[in-house]
């Protein structure tokens, strides 16, 4: 939590010296609009992660079982866990810096650096740096994945949809499916076998662009140009 409100203190200082703005700026102060794309991103990442879930155990021949030994004091332990990290990553990588490079070098650039810089951190969260084919993998995911996130914050001026995406699918993964590095929770897995061929590549592709393609055909069709990018543009005109 210290490390959270650390992160929201250096946002403040980034912004009021680099850019004269404050917190505002990154559209945490809900709306109706921005608490309704707060809820559809919830809603869609978790909808999405449990389809993929139940695909791979289909693909696979696997099932999951209750976790008996879960408790209610797990679930709260796990689910802070999964806030705190979030919160850590978006702050980072969506909140006063991608705000200051969007003003300075327009959406598209600062989305693409935000998106790269996600992929690179995480070869080190990960601790694979070195293994060539899982780098490959990492960050192709999580680089493509921050291209999003990154996107709906430039798209909407606000952390509030980037953050729901972010949570809804890490909340299922980690908490529902016991996939991550907090140990068993809510589900186990079971039996089944390595998928491998097509199975393998067809799975890969649909937790890689399966929610992306989704966010980003929706905040095509329903947001317009960035208001910073587009107010920089006007003052060099």
């Amino acid at each position: 939590m210290i490390g959270i409100v650390i992160e929201v203190a250096l946002s403040w200082v980034v912004l009021r010296f680099l850019a004269r703005k404050n917190l505002k700026v990154l559209g945490l102060t809900p709306t109706k609009k921005s608490l309704a794309e707060f809820g559809l991103g919830l809603l869609v990442a978790s909808t999405m992660c449990l389809l993929y879930y139940q695909l791979t155990a289909i693909a696979s021949g696997s099932y999951w079982t209750l976790n008996e030994s879960y408790s209610f004091n797990a679930f709260i332990q796990s689910f802070w866990y999964v806030t705190k990290s979030v919160l850590f990553e978006e702050f980072i990588f969506r909140g006063a810096i991608l705000y200051v490079l969007i003003s300075r070098i327009g959406a598209k650039k600062a989305c693409w650096i935000s998106a790269i810089s996600f992929g690179v951190y995480h070869w080190f969260s990960y601790g694979i740096i070195g293994n060539l084919q899982p780098m490959i993998f990492v960050f192709l995911l999580t680089a493509t994945w921050g291209l999003m996130f990154a996107y709906a914050y430039a798209k909407t001026e606000s952390m509030l949809l980037p953050i729901a995406l972010h949570f809804g699918w890490n909340a299922v993964n980690l908490i529902v499916f016991s996939q991550g590095n907090i140990g068993d929770q809510l589900l186990v897995g079971v039996g089944g076998k390595p998928l491998d061929g097509m199975v393998s590549l067809a799975m890969f592709i649909l937790q890689w662009l399966g929610l992306p393609v989704i966010v980003f055909l929706y905040l095509k069709f329903n947001h317009s140009t960035n208001k910073v990018e587009k107010a920089v543009k006007d003052d060099k005109a």
